[in-house]
């Protein structure tokens, strides 16, 4: 803990001096750390991914068939079930090499070229060959290249916002901090990756390359857990269990076939047709289009989604840790509240509130007057705001009281200054104003009234007394109650060419104090109060302090009740047991570390529940990487970027509310898909088990439910998944991450459904087949084909009939009816009925009995579902 040591403690046991390392030192050095550069897990190969999307076990069992049908001689089949099989495997694989890069941005936070002491001489070196315990020189625009101990600091001012989350700079000190501090507290500390904005300053390197703190956040993120989504679990869960079935019903199948004395290429073939029966082929490339479609619905609402399977994640979200600044605040510091003796002002302008007007009064002059021009910020001619930002939040607050700042600077011209100074929390400006020559200084309240002789009270100078000072300490007190940041001002006049010098900050008279806050986002409200209806909990996690971030999330209704708030070392206090048992009633975490992220989403999935983090820093990078979905901001770091599944363009808490909504709606619409293919396919396997026992030819070639698995029902399939937001969708619970995919509810509807298709399936072949057998198997293909394409009018919804939804309420799903009809038309052509098995004799008449069976099984199912929801 280099912070809690002076400089000189910190030289010796680091061995090293204000020269600098003599060049034997730094080999030495290199041999023992290392070079000072970020390390990676070796990655996957992309033949190796693609093999390993051979592990599906329903894979197996079509490339078992395809191999079968090799030795059969049927080698269109086998070519067919080969070709999809390798399509999906490519387009897994692309969705995998899409999802690294967060380390490789991590890499490019490293500076070139650092400047360094060694050998009592000032040198440019690469940084990589940094080592510990070398002095390095600092300026503005500089970024640190390791971390050190500031052993001189001239105004250096540091913005660390990647690893706090804090856009604030940081003044640097040299003295040591003698308590333990987080990260964010340790002032007389630099980081890698660090930017200087404004002075000078000569830190010693006491970490390099994977030590330090983004090497931590580096070795966090390769070890990070790559989350399934649930929906890739319940897939996986299902795919393993639909595959043993598929293996006992088609072992089954050929068993029964060869006792019965069935020569073993027939008993072969029915079996392999129960398999491709079974298997819904296209599922996955349906799933990965439904979902592709719902990134782009909801690129529009500016939530880039990076990684297709965290579209369906949102749908199951119950917790979302999300970051304060900028997501849930305008990150902007504002001016909201003004204070003279006997006059507050409200400032704010966020929430409707009424502007300040600025009187005419003297002490209202001046407090404008000390905030304008005791202040080095400024707005440039493209609109770029310049600056400190609590000073950025006065110039602003001028504006909004139509003060043009920059008038004013050339009409009272700067003479003198005294810059600000951590020691002194104060800055002090002398100006000309009019004929006299005024010095203005603002800083901490305490300060600033411990400095002041004086008052101004109703435009004239008054002594400071009891009663006026009392005031003044209740006011501020109130301000910080708010967790408002305040800053006091005063004045003094001078005499004409006074040299302003620190002891002349004395005997000032007390003008008033402005405070100011990040205030939150208006819409943000509406967001967290929508979340919590949908039954999910908002919790936050901030580097800022705690009392600021208890101020925000008790506004904004995140905390309510008895709900608790923890800093990072009160977290670090907590066993796990300890932590899972209070971990409910958590909303607020403060002055936060990126290992007290990952921690926090770990104890919630530790309770089964499906969390998102948001977050913008390097800092934030290993969270995003271990939630179930990570969302990174716009204007967030490309680390954390290339660690999230998606980003919001906006970085506004309530898109993810909204995109919430989309991904529940997509998860229903793929369940939609799923019901739809599975219902047929079932129906499929009920009339060739029953053609099996029944002693009747095998209804259907392999042809035949390759065409109806891969063209037939991959449209209507798609088109489901396009479907509009079903009723209430948002003020439904939900969904327990345990719940599989084919639930109670949907598994009865494949029942019901896939019941209601092979029975009109048998019932054609059966007809058919009082003219002969091939005829009645044609029937049977056109009638399960036309059964399965019909299926999608009632498959909209699940909550409303289909004459209630309207049939053009969707007009993909009508578009997909009528292509897939003209496809199953296109069989019956003279040069397809060879390739379909279809007889001449097949004609008009049995269309049509094909055809009203299939249509009377739609309506059947649309019967049951008005029983239901009734």
């Amino acid at each position: 803990m280099y912070y809690k040591k002076n400089t000189q403690e910190v030289l010796k046991s680091l061995n090293s001096s204000l020269d600098g390392l003599s060049k034997e030192d730094v080999q030495e050095r290199l041999k023992k750390y290392g070079y000072n550069e970020l390390k990676e897990k070796e990655k996957s190969s992309v033949i190796k991914l693609f093999l390993e999307t051979f592990k599906d076990p329903l894979v197996i069992i079509l490339l078992i068939a395809a191999l079968v049908q090799v030795f059969l001689g049927e080698v269109m089949e086998s070519s067919i079930i080969l070709a999809v099989v390798t399509l999906n495997s490519i387009l897994s694989v692309v969705q995998s090499k899409k999802a690294e890069g967060s380390l490789d941005s991590l890499k490019k936070l490293s500076i070139p070229y650092t400047k360094v002491i060694r050998d009592n001489e000032k040198i440019t070196i690469p940084s990589r060959e940094l080592v510990v315990g070398d002095i390095v020189l600092l300026e503005a625009g500089d970024y640190a290249p390791a971390d050190g101990r500031i052993i001189e600091s001239q105004s250096l001012k540091v913005v660390e916002g990647m690893l706090t989350g804090e856009s604030e700079p940081i003044l640097k000190i040299e003295e040591e901090i003698p308590s333990d501090s987080a990260l964010g507290d340790q002032k007389n500390m630099v980081f890698s990756g660090s930017m200087v904005v404004y002075g000078r300053g000569i830190f010693i390197v006491t970490n390099t390359g994977m030590n330090t703190e983004v090497g931590k956040i580096a070795d966090l993120l390769d070890n990070a857990e790559g989350k399934q989504t649930p929906l890739q679990q319940k897939l996986d869960e299902f795919s393993k269990k639909l595959g043993v079935g598929i293996c006992l019903l088609s072992a089954m199948i050929f068993a029964v076939q060869v006792i019965r004395g069935g020569d073993l290429a027939s008993s072969f073939m029915f079996a392999i047709a129960i398999a491709v029966a079974a298997i819904p082929e296209a599922l996955s490339s349906i799933v990965t289009i439904v979902l592709a479609v719902g990134t782009n619905t909801m690129a529009k609402k500016q939530a880039i989604v990076r990684k297709l399977p965290a579209v369906e994640t949102l749908g199951s979200t119950s917790v979302i840790c999300t970051d304060k600044t900028g997501t849930l605040t305008q990150n902007k510091m504002t001016v909201v509240e003004v204070y003279t003796y006997e006059n507050l002002v409200l400032a704010d302008n966020v929430d409707g509130h009424e502007v300040a007007i600025t009187k005419s009064s003297i002490q209202d002059r001046y407090l404008n007057l000390a905030s304008i021009l005791c202040n080095d910020s400024d707005v440039n001619n493209e609109g770029i705001e310049i600056g400190d930002p609590t000073e950025v939040a006065l110039i602003n607050y001028a504006a909004l009281n139509k003060i043009d700042y920059k008038t004013l600077r050339e009409k009272y011209i700067r003479v003198g200054e005294i810059p600000f100074d951590s020691d002194r929390k104060l800055m002090s400006t002398v100006n000309k104003i009019d004929d006299e020559t005024i010095m203005f200084t603002k800083g901490a309240p305490d300060v600033i009234f411990s400095r002041c002789k004086y008052a101004l009270s109703n435009g004239e100078v008054v002594e400071l007394d009891d009663e006026i000072l009392r005031e003044y300490k209740q006011i501020n007190e109130y301000f910080s109650n708010k967790a408002l940041r305040v800053l006091a001002f005063a004045t003094k006049k001078v005499e004409d060419n006074f040299k302003p010098s620190i002891e002349d900050e004395n005997e000032l008279t007390l003008i008033g104090l402005m405070a100011m806050i990040d205030p939150p986002r208006e819409e943000v409200y509406d967001a967290v109060k929508n979340a919590k209806n949908s039954g999910i909990k908002t919790v936050m996690i901030t580097g800022d302090h705690k009392t600021t971030a208890m101020a925000i999330a008790k506004d904004i209704g995140i905390m309510t009740g008895d709900d608790l708030a923890l800093t990072g070392a009160e977290l670090d206090e907590l066993s796990e047991s300890k932590l899972d048992k209070i971990l409910e009633k958590i909303s607020v975490y403060a002055r936060v570390s990126p290992e007290n992220k990952i921690r926090i989403v770990r104890a919630w999935q530790r309770k089964g529940k499906v969390c998102a983090m948001t977050g913008d820093g390097v800092n934030d990078a290993p969270a995003l990487k271990q939630a179930d979905i990570g969302i990174g901001m716009g204007s967030g770091t490309e680390v954390a970027k290339d660690s999230s599944d998606m980003v919001l363009m906006d970085d506004n808490f309530a898109t993810i509310v909204k995109a919430v909504e989309s991904g529940r709606t997509i998860y229903d619409n793929i369940k939609k898909s799923i019901t739809y293919l599975f219902s047929g396919n079932l129906g499929g396997i009920i009339t060739i088990v029953f053609a099996l026992f029944a002693n009747l030819p095998n209804p259907f070639t392999t042809i035949q439910l390759l065409f109806i698995n891969l063209v037939t029902d991959s449209l209507p399939a798609i088109a489901l998944g396009l479907e509009k937001p079903e009723k209430n969708i948002m003020n439904t619970p939900v969904r327990d991450a345990k719940e599989s995919i084919l639930d109670k509810v949907t598994l009865k509807t494949i029942l019901t459904r896939g019941s209601i298709i092979g029975i009109v399936t048998i019932i054609a072949q059966y007809i058919g087949m009082q003219k002969s057998p091939e005829l009645g198997c044609a029937m049977a293909f056109l009638t399960l084909t036309l059964s399965r394409i019909l299926q999608t009018l009632p498959s909209r919804s699940n909550t409303e009939s289909i004459f209630k939804l309207g049939f053009t309420s969707n007009k993909y799903a009508l578009g997909a009816v009528g292509i897939c009809l003209v496809m199953l038309l296109a069989t019956l052509l003279p040069f397809m009925r060879e390739v379909f098995a279809i007889p001449v004799v097949f004609g008009l008449d049995s269309f049509i009995i094909c055809a009203t069976l299939a249509l009377v099984s739609s309506l059947i199912m649309e019967v049951v579902k008005f029983i239901k929801i009734k």
